[in-house]
Formats: C-alpha cells, structure tokens, sequence
C-alpha cells in the first residue's frame, strides 16, 4: 500500500515539477507571482482537446489510451500557450512594468488574467469533464504490489526527459545562457547588448509550453475540466517555493516532495483534507526557510 502511493505520489509530483518549472523561470526573471500560470496548465490541457477533437481519429499507439493526434495536439498546445503567455505579457504585464509598477501590482494584475482565462474556458467548452480517448487500459506490475497504468509510466518517462532537456537548453544554448544572465543582473545583460525583450518572450514562451505539458499530462492521467489549473495552484507555488525560485532541479524537487506527501498522508488522514496538505507545508517553508531548500543550487 505504501509502494502504491508512493508511486502515485511520483506521478503527481512530476507534472507539479513541470508546472513549478515553468512558474519559476517567470518568477525568477520578471520578479513577480504569477497566479495565472495555473490557467495556463488549464488552457494547455483544453487547446489540445480541442485538437484531438478535430484531427481523425487515431488507433491507439501499443499499450497507450491515445493515438498520434495527441502527440500533435501536445505540439499545437505547446505554442499555443505559449503565445497566449506572450499575449498577456504584452498586453498587461509589460505595460505595467514601463510605469514602473509594484511587483503587488503585476500580481493583482495577474489575478484579473487568471479570471477571465478559467471563464473563458468555462463559456467556450463547459463545466463537464472531457478525457482524451476511451480507450481502456491494463495496469502493469512495475513492482510487487505497485501498479501503473502505461499512459502514467510514459509521464514519468517523459517528465524526466524533458528536465533534461531544459537543463541543457538553458545551460548550453544562446537563448538560455542568456535568461540566466537576466535573471541575475538585467541591467549588466543590456549592457552586454543582450535584446532583453526577447529574453521576456522566450521565457513567456517557454512557462507556457511546460504549462500546457503539465496539464496535458494531468488531464490524461486523471480528467480535464475547467478547475483543474486552480487546484493545482497551491501545490505549484508550494513546490516553486520549497525547491528555491529560480532553481530548476530545486522546483524539480519541490514538485516531487509536494506529489510525494499528499499521496502519503492519504495513508493517514481522511482524503477529503488531502488538498490542505500543500497548504501546510508552505507555511512550513516560510517559516523554517523563506528562500528555500534548494536555494544555492544551479539556478535557472
């Protein structure tokens, strides 16, 4: 039963991780909470639904619930997003930053974002729960009484590359080194001719393509449906908050410790109070160590 839920734990953890990753790069460069990264998870989970929906149907690829026209969909979904994020950067966020805005500000503004992104999907495909494909599925034995669906196994799978992919993306390319150097001192990095406004798009874009994988992910291990960016929400701040903002492998980290106790204390406490458990170990975080565990690991 522990094995179970641990490994339950690793899969919720890894799309927390993703979606944490995204929040922090944005919250590492730009200086501010965005509260409607969360949307973004939902918008992300819902373009390519939309996608789905439209291309012919596909025969599901060996043991997976879905076809090829979800591994479009989550291409489609990726860009999609992340223009959506460039949208409301240049639309609202980048204006306030020109008047000199409060990061309060910039997070109250994001707020107002967050709302008409969650009615807009409400009024464009409903409240009720949507999913990928009806296809059913056998769970595999990874080990002795812990069981997985294949679709959860090829998340996990996909998660772990895709960390180290960003890792050598923002280690190793032009545009990476050149968030890392913004993210440390902006004023230097002009200076140094670097184009800091596509910097901003880049790191808009990249927040959003990991929104939208993590809520593709989310939306195909569990359901999609209109709230489920929002109660995902604390457990992202949480998991961004605990790995150290800015740190890639620290929100990694974060995400898998945050997926880890909820499923755990579902051993212990009755499920319904199971969404409480992120809000605990915030304040534990910010009481212990406001900067975060991971704080002086290779930063993003």
């Amino acid at each position: 039963m522990i094995g179970q839920a641990i490994a339950d734990g690793l899969l919720t953890g890894g799309i927390l991780a993703l979606g944490a990753i995204g929040y922090s790069l944005c919250a590492h460069m730009l200086k501010f909470a965005n509260f409607a990264h969360a949307e973004m998870l939902t918008w992300g989970a819902y373009m390519a639904l939309a996608v789905v929906t439209v291309l012919p149907a596909g025969q599901a690829i060996g043991p997976f619930s879905f076809g090829w026209p979800l591994l479009v969909a989550i291409v489609v979904s990726c860009i999609g997003t992340g223009l959506i994020a460039i949208a409301a950067d240049t639309l609202v966020f980048s204006r306030l930053r020109k008047r000199r805005a409060s990061s309060l500000t910039l997070v109250f503004a994001s707020f107002g974002i967050a709302l008409i992104l969650r009615n807009l999907v409400l009024f464009v495909w409903g409240a009720d729960a949507h999913y990928y494909g009806q296809e059913l599925q056998i769970s595999l034995e990874i080990l002795p009484n812990v069981r997985m669906m294949p679709d959860q196994v090829l998340v996990l799978a996909l998660t772990v590359a895709l960390v180290v992919a960003l890792h050598l993306f923002l280690k190793h390319s032009r545009i990476g080194v050149a968030m890392r150097s913004m993210a440390e001192n902006p004023a230097l990095s002009q200076i140094c001719g670097i184009d800091i406004a596509k910097v901003v798009r880049w790191t808009w874009m990249l927040s959003g393509a990991l929104a939208a994988i993590a809520g593709v992910f989310a939306g195909l291990t569990v359901q999609i449906r209109p709230e489920m960016g929002f109660n995902m929400l604390l457990a992202l701040f949480t998991a961004a908050i605990l790995g150290g903002t800015g740190s890639l492998f620290g929100a990694v980290a974060g995400g898998l410790i945050v997926g880890l106790t909820e499923s755990l204390s579902a051993l212990v406490i009755p499920t319904g109070y199971k969404a409480a458990v992120p809000f605990g170990l915030l304040l534990i975080i910010l009481y212990l160590r406001p900067q975060g565990l991971f704080s002086r690991s290779a930063r993003v």
